[in-house]
């Protein structure tokens, strides 16, 4: 018995460590290629990440006032009929990006939101401050002083913050 026991002692121990040793070369050889798996993911995810701060900063652009009065104006228009397009136009760019909330944090999302609701809200409160019969010029006019004199966030700290927020992924 005694000599069953030399042989089977360190044939366990030997069996024992082999176990281990593969264990543990299995466990290090999955945390590699999960590691690796995120380095691809990253090489594929930061592109489009960046694309929509990208694009969400040209929806910024687009719908800050000073530039969607310029784009959507035109001569002849009376007050009532700017303000549908400057709304439509705002829908519009807004519905063509909303996608974009996948790929940016749910603060830089809530701060487009918010500058595109304080825009149509400029938009609104300036339309019922102006005469009935009051031109595209002057609505045009009463918009851009409001954004002056009133306390309206404009959509430039919006990009300011988006601006920022996509620099840490340099």
């Amino acid at each position: 018995m005694l000599e069953l026991m030399k042989y089977t002692i360190p044939s366990m121990v030997v069996l024992i460590t082999v176990f281990v040793l593969v264990y543990w070369f299995y466990k290090n050889d999955e945390k590699r290629r999960q590691h690796e798996l995120r380095l691809e993911n990253r090489k594929i995810i930061v592109p489009i990440r960046l694309q929509a701060y990208e694009r969400l900063t040209l929806l910024l652009e687009r719908i800050a006032p000073e530039n969607l009065l310029i784009r959507v104006k035109r001569h002849g228009m009376g007050f009532r009929e700017l303000q549908k397009e400057l709304l439509q136009s705002i829908r519009s760019e807004f519905d063509h990006n909303l996608s974009q909330q996948i790929y940016v944090s749910d603060k830089a999302w809530e701060v487009v939101v918010g500058a595109k609701e304080n825009v149509v809200k400029l938009i609104n409160t300036t339309s019922l401050k102006v005469e009935k019969d009051a031109t595209a010029m002057d609505f045009s006019k009463a918009i851009l002083e409001w954004m002056v004199v009133g306390d309206v966030h404009s959509p430039k700290a919006a990009i300011e913050f988006l601006r920022k927020e996509a620099a840490l992924y340099f």
